[in-house]
């Protein structure tokens, strides 16, 4: 097997175990023994309680893990979780680094992934060669926990991206444009970030299978409005986008892409999808 297509593998497995749960994380078996084997080790899960899941008690990583390795974890999580379980890492001789991505299994199979990365320099440097065959942006954006707040900044955008994209085409649309063609223009124009670019066509068609559905995006919203609070940082769109991803699960949209946002400004404007 060459390199290039041991990493693909690689990369395709550790993207698939995105949203595994604590619970399904439990049903694991030696987690420990590959810490113990491996110079460097990678984990991504959905959120604390499942980070906490792989990471604690006598089978966790944190079991296996000595001087000299480095526990690289790329879940999206609360920043302050994560200087947390650094600190435990560093009790055991090792070093972690916070590495989450920017992007979804599109950027993933074009190896166009961008990674913030937070821990040690030194940690960073030894990491950073296997870092770069996963994505080719990567950025050491500081201390532990850092490049999580950048990741949580970062994905606030996307959803208050997509409702206002929304709001843009339901305006067009009543106005009596035909849908496709207000998606073609915004889409084509000076506000069509790389986000806008591919999930805008979602408010057309939804995927059968989420990129990355409602529940996953409000629990980044709500990192995101903890560390507004926390910091004394207002967030006012990101507080009214996260009304609408809760009024998406009410309608039962829960599993769905969060672009299903789309769904519910169309109901409040008397358009059906």
């Amino acid at each position: 097997m060459t390199k290039d297509k041991a990493v693909d593998e690689v990369l395709e497995f550790i993207w698939s175990q995105r949203e595994l749960g604590s619970q399904s994380v439990q049903q694991l078996l030696g987690i420990d023994e590959v810490a113990e084997e491996a110079d460097i080790v990678f984990s991504m899960v959905t959120d604390t309680k499942a980070l906490h899941a792989i990471t604690a008690g006598p089978d966790g990583i944190l079991a296996g893990l000595k001087p000299g390795k480095i526990y690289v974890d790329m879940s999206t999580v609360g920043a302050a979780a994560s200087r947390e379980l650094s600190v435990r890492v560093a009790a055991t001789g090792a070093q972690m680094l916070d590495a989450p991505v920017s992007g979804n299994h599109i950027s993933l199979k074009q190896g166009t992934l961008a990674i913030m990365v937070g821990g040690q320099a030194d940690a960073f440097e030894r990491v950073r060669p296997v870092l770069q065959d996963i994505g080719p942006k990567v950025t050491h954006v500081g201390a532990n926990g850092l490049a999580l707040s950048m990741k949580i900044a970062s994905n606030l955008s996307l959803a208050v991206q997509m409702l206002a994209f929304c709001e843009a085409v339901l305006l067009a649309e009543k106005s009596g444009i035909p849908r496709s063609v207000a998606v073609e223009v915004l889409t084509g124009g000076v506000i069509a970030s790389p986000m806008i670019k591919y999930r805008g066509p979602f408010v057309m068609t939804l995927p059968d299978e989420a990129w990355f559905n409602v529940n996953m995006m409000q629990k980044d919203m709500n990192l995101a409005l903890a560390m507004g609070q926390q910091l004394n940082v207002p967030l006012p769109t990101t507080a009214t986008t996260n009304e609408f991803l809760t009024a998406a699960r009410a309608m039962g949209h829960a599993d769905k892409d969060f672009a299903v946002m789309f769904d519910v400004l169309a109901e409040m404007a008397g358009v059906k999808r």
